[in-house]
């Protein structure tokens, strides 16, 4: 089944989750810290589902790894890709707060612990921590409306020998974007927030280690359900121009009320078993939001001087 047919045949709208302003995939513009410092360059992209986030967060393109075999990457390119930071997490919006818990992380220890305190404006959404330790707007990315499906894996299991290539992560589909995260085949427990760091410094020319080290993947497409969607920005090294993931093979698993999809990795067959948070058809991904009919006629009287240098920021 392609995904096409599951939106016609098999629409199933989550009941519950965060507000439909929150929905979609945002570029963050900008960072600002207690002490007054910002950061307008690093790539940060958040894919929002109605129950889950993919975070995806990476330097400058310029300053990314290009795709090289495991063994030959160098001590200093290893700390590069140690910090990269792409995951999957499931979250709750309770009390004007956004929190996430028992995330699916290419790094092994969480480096954003506190809630989200949000607020949307326009197509800028304004993330203040609580703490007063740090300030993020974002923006959400122009997509026609279309549809939104949000899919966490379960893993990702190789069909002749039932081996597990990948435990936990998501898949989200939302207008013109696409968002994956696929976990590491076994969890890596960290007893140290450098533990990253410090085994990619231990692995350097081991590539069966490394190769389990970085075995997480987070990737962010441009596309549509009909081209499919093209990677162009990804935690794991030369995934960008690649296709995201083929978009039939699907079906339902009627025993668990599962999604399962076939697909070919690698020449290999393998079976993806999803947990489905949301399959919309039609989502508006609105830039604009709701203002009083006060502010509505102050905006006008005053657009002479008020849009003077105004522009759709992304």
């Amino acid at each position: 089944m392609h995904i096409r047919q599951l939106l016609t045949h098999y629409p199933h709208a989550a009941a519950t989750g965060v507000p439909d302003w929150m929905l979609g995939y945002y570029k963050r513009y900008a960072i600002s810290f207690y002490n007054g410092q910002t950061d307008t360059d690093t790539h940060v992209c958040w894919f929002q589902s109605r129950n889950f986030t993919i975070d995806l967060r990476l330097p400058k393109v310029c300053e990314q790894l290009p795709a090289k075999p495991w063994a030959a990457y160098s001590r200093e390119e290893l700390q590069v890709l140690a910090d990269y930071e792409g995951w999957e997490a499931p979250c709750e919006w309770r009390d004007e707060l956004l929190s996430w818990q028992n995330d699916t992380s290419h790094q092994l220890h969480n480096r954003w612990q506190e809630p989200a305190q949000l607020r949307r404006i326009g197509n800028c959404m304004i993330e203040f921590s609580p703490s007063g330790a740090y300030v993020e707007d974002w923006r959400l990315q122009v997509s026609a409306p279309g549809p939104l499906v949000g899919l966490r894996l379960i893993h990702e299991r190789e069909c002749e020998t039932g081996h597990v290539r990948h435990r936990g992560g998501g898949l989200i589909l939302c207008g013109d974007y696409a968002a994956l995260v696929l976990g590491r085949a076994n969890p890596i427990a960290a007893p140290s927030p450098n533990y990253l760091r410090e085994l990619a410094d231990q692995y350097v020319g081991n590539a069966e280690q490394l190769s389990a080290l970085f075995g997480a993947e987070t990737s962010v497409a441009r596309g549509d359900l009909n081209e499919g969607y093209e990677i162009f920005l990804s935690t794991r090294p030369g995934r960008a121009g690649e296709s995201l993931l083929p978009l039939d093979g699907f079906a339902w698993r009627a025993e668990t009320g599962q999604l399962v999809q076939r697909l070919s990795v690698d020449g290999v067959l393998c079976e993806r078993v999803f947990d489905v948070d949301t399959v919309e058809p039609l989502c508006d991904f609105n830039q604009s939001t709701p203002t009083s009919p006060e502010s509505e006629r102050w905006y006008q009287q005053e657009t002479q001087t008020l849009t003077r240098y105004t522009r759709v920021v992304q």
